[in-house]
């Protein structure tokens, strides 16, 4: 980098820093700045990366230092509880609503692929825009609490348990939304997560979803065709 690229790139950290509690790589920092002109103001740079990073993989995009990360043995359910100060930024994974039986989850699915909602008790007809491809987006689920799959820059999955409605949180979330977490309890190996403590920040990742909506359906026909299957061999 020239020393004028350097030193933008050196404001540009401290900005998604302040803003987002994003740290990327040297890796992809580097290679964002070549795409971008020495000239762009930085409040548009700041724009452009942030969108990038929340559409990325943050396990490739973001920094791995412990600090920003989930500890090591966060899994040991040993640990009756510890408290988590972050920001850690982690990204969705899977969402299952624990309110809904998995019949009622496949019917709500079957629901957004015909294009229907629900608003209120209201049902409406949903169709994707150019600036929003999904079409269950903006739908209120209902229901919950929530059971979130999450991941952080480390590549650690852990589970994390709506205690409190998380607004946005819900089976119309795009997977890869990124979150930060913030003076977070853990309970034997579970995020325990509640407004105060857990901020959306948006995103996707385009694959991730496509795949997750196009298997969530399969996954839980099966989980009931075991469970049927389990109850009948107990019989």
């Amino acid at each position: 980098m020239s020393s004028q690229t350097s030193s933008l790139a050196t404001q540009l950290l401290t900005q998604l820093s302040l803003t987002k509690n994003f740290h990327p790589t040297q890796q992809w920092l580097t290679a964002f700045m070549s795409t971008q002109k020495s000239t762009t103001p930085l409040p548009a740079l700041t724009s452009t990366a942030s969108f990038r990073l929340l559409s990325s993989d943050i396990t490739t995009s973001l920094s791995s230092d412990s600090p920003h990360c989930l500890p090591n043995d966060i899994h040991n359910v040993n640990v009756k509880e510890r408290r988590l100060q972050g920001p850690i930024v982690v990204q969705l994974l899977g969402i299952e609503d624990m309110s809904k039986s998995r019949w009622e989850q496949i019917e709500a699915i079957e629901a957004l692929e015909r294009g229907e909602g629900t608003k209120g008790r209201e049902i409406i007809r949903v169709t994707a825009t150019e600036d929003n491809d999904d079409s269950s987006a903006g739908i209120n689920n209902g229901g919950g609490p929530h059971k979130l799959s999450l991941q952080d820059a480390h590549g650690t999955c852990i589970y994390g348990i709506e205690l409190r409605d998380i607004k946005g949180v819900g089976l119309d979330m795009r997977i890869g939304c990124k979150m930060i977490l913030r003076n977070v309890l853990v309970a034997r190996g579970v995020l325990l997560l509640e407004p105060a403590n857990t901020t959306l920040l948006g995103g996707k990742i385009e694959a991730l979803h496509k795949a997750w909506k196009e298997n969530r359906k399969a996954e839980l026909k099966a989980a009931i065709e075991l469970s049927e299957r389990t109850a009948q061999s107990n019989t």
